[in-house]
């Protein structure tokens, strides 16, 4: 029982709306299983809670992992139009996330923002985001993943960080291979937040905050999805135990 207290309580909303309602949770359930192999307890987060019992459960909350979804953020958010191939928006997911973020730089807990998740966290600081990486750069990288439903397999590309970044002294390295599935990405980064990767056709894949000591990492990949691979396992575990450094510091 002592041990359990000492987990920290890691939120993570579900993708979509839709797919809690409907059970659909196999890929949700690789951030829960991610998280407690990291040390934490996953925590779910509903979708559909009234905005009391959001605010409610977001303060039991020691930190937050953003999970990716089929969804895109409403273009509105950051005062654009919507392109052609973009996505359509999931207000419930976004509705959730903006409070998880509000109570968690209120209260400097750690967050890790993964694919959609960067992009969110990138608006909510007042970033906006490439709507469509194949019509509106010019690159060679497959960074969406193409033909995933007939079961062709998951793209992967380089990523290079920046040498004095958190992520680049977590990686022990200053390039990596990652894992690819978006067609949306960082286009201005979002206030206090400093790009710490991207892919050689310049694609941002990784973010830090600055803005002060708490620790906000954001990534483009999937390291849910990558559970052998070092970095990722890291990327998890760091957030765990930024999150038990919180709750000492409580």
């Amino acid at each position: 029982m002592r041990e359990e207290k000492q987990r920290p309580r890691v939120g993570v909303p579900y993708r979509t709306r839709n797919e809690e309602l409907t059970g659909e949770r196999a890929k949700f359930e690789s951030y829960l299983r991610s998280i407690e192999t990291a040390g934490g307890t996953p925590v779910e987060v509903s979708l559909g809670l009234a905005k009391d019992e959001l605010m409610k459960l977001a303060d039991s909350l020691d930190a937050v992992v953003l999970p990716g979804s089929p969804a895109d953020v409403n273009p509105s958010l950051y005062h654009a139009s919507r392109h052609a191939k973009a996505a359509k928006e999931d207000e419930h997911r976004e509705r959730t996330d903006y409070a998880l973020l509000e109570n968690a730089f209120g209260e400097g807990k750690p967050i890790l923002a993964i694919c959609y998740g960067i992009q969110i966290l990138n608006v909510f600081l007042g970033g906006s985001l490439i709507q469509d990486i194949p019509s509106e750069m010019k690159t060679n990288i497959q960074h969406e993943w193409l033909g995933r439903s007939e079961g062709k397999p998951e793209p992967f590309h380089a990523a290079k960080f920046v040498s004095d970044s958190r992520i680049a002294k977590l990686n022990g390295a200053t390039e990596s291979q990652v894992n690819s599935s978006h067609h949306q990405s960082i286009r201005e980064p979002g206030r206090n937040l400093r790009v710490a990767g991207r892919a050689t056709d310049g694609v941002v894949e990784a973010v830090e905050w600055t803005g002060d000591a708490n620790w906000v990492t954001g990534v483009q990949w999937h390291p849910e999805r990558m559970t052998n691979d070092a970095l990722a396992k890291g990327l998890f575990r760091e957030l765990v135990s930024a999150a038990r450094g919180a709750m000492i510091r409580a």
